[in-house]
């Protein structure tokens, strides 16, 4: 089946009632369905994971369905600790028991200050800064990670949707670009999440009067439910530029720490990259 052109979006004039309207509304609907096909560790996400030592605790702000709070799974069960925040509850319902073991989630937005600063050791957030709906929303996020976790030893793990999707993606992001400005910019877009209503069983029932052989009812097809949420998909190296200007607003100097003054603190780019119609983005604090 040939990729569907996801349509753009208008973001109202407040960005929080843009998202409250095609984001958490949405994913609070189709949770239980959603978290159905969301069940596979992306590689990247799982080696970052398994290279943390033994003992860290971090947080996976925008956990959704929590798949990742059980990783690293080659170690003993609570070595690594993860703890899981997002805004729909019933995504957390489902979280709270990931890997058939108690989690520890919290209810809140991503771009709230819910931790003392350097609170954790590490931080990911996959899928979820592409869901705000402006540049500011999404620097703050990216601020706010880098806020929670420890400024000497922290790590960061981001990954966001791309306007490039691959030859396996069900979208296709129509390019509508005019200039080489725009090449740099992402787009807003809708794309839609198809809820199936369950069909009503048939049932056999006898007519009246003897001999009366049975009839079925007729089955009953109810349209199935489309839910538009709402995307910033992002452009090449708009993801590495959203964090050099939040690291800039903290005061962070970006890059390595050789021959930096000891007083100074900074965070370093380890490696970004596009995998699966995603942009990433490893960093590490010093």
């Amino acid at each position: 089946m040939a990729p569907k052109n996801v349509e753009p979006a208008e973001i109202s004039a407040n960005p929080q009632d843009h998202e409250d309207e095609h984001v958490h509304a949405i994913y609070d609907q189709i949770a239980p369905h959603f978290s159905s096909t969301r069940y596979k560790p992306w590689p990247i996400i799982a080696q970052f994971l398994d290279s943390l030592p033994t003992g860290y605790i971090g947080l996976d702000s925008g956990t959704g369905n929590g798949k990742y709070l059980p990783l690293p799974s080659n170690r003993p069960s609570g070595s690594v600790w993860t703890i899981g925040l997002d805004r729909s509850r019933n995504l957390l319902n489902i979280a709270r028991m990931a890997g058939g073991t108690t989690r520890e989630v919290i209810l809140g937005d991503v771009i709230s200050k819910c931790w003392r600063a350097g609170a954790f050791d590490y931080a990911i957030s996959i899928a979820t800064i592409h869901h705000l709906a402006s540049p500011d929303r999404r620097r703050t996020a990216v601020k706010r990670l880098l806020q929670s976790v420890s400024p000497y030893h922290g790590r960061v793990l981001v990954y966001v949707w791309a306007i490039e999707q691959d030859e396996l993606s069900k979208r296709n992001v129509p390019d509508q670009r005019t200039s080489d400005e725009d090449s740099k910019a992402g787009r807003d877009v809708f794309v839609p999440w198809v809820l199936s209503t369950p069909n009503t069983k048939p049932k056999a029932r006898k007519l009246a009067g003897a001999g009366s052989s049975p009839v079925t009812d007729q089955e009953v097809h109810s349209p199935p439910q489309v839910f538009n949420r709402y995307y910033h998909m992002f452009a090449k190296g708009e993801l590495t530029e959203l964090v050099h200007d939040a690291a800039t607003d903290l005061g962070l100097y970006v890059g390595p720490s050789d021959g930096r003054q000891l007083s100074q603190t900074g965070v370093e780019i380890v490696q970004d990259g596009w995998e699966r119609s995603n942009y990433y983005v490893e960093l590490r604090c010093w």
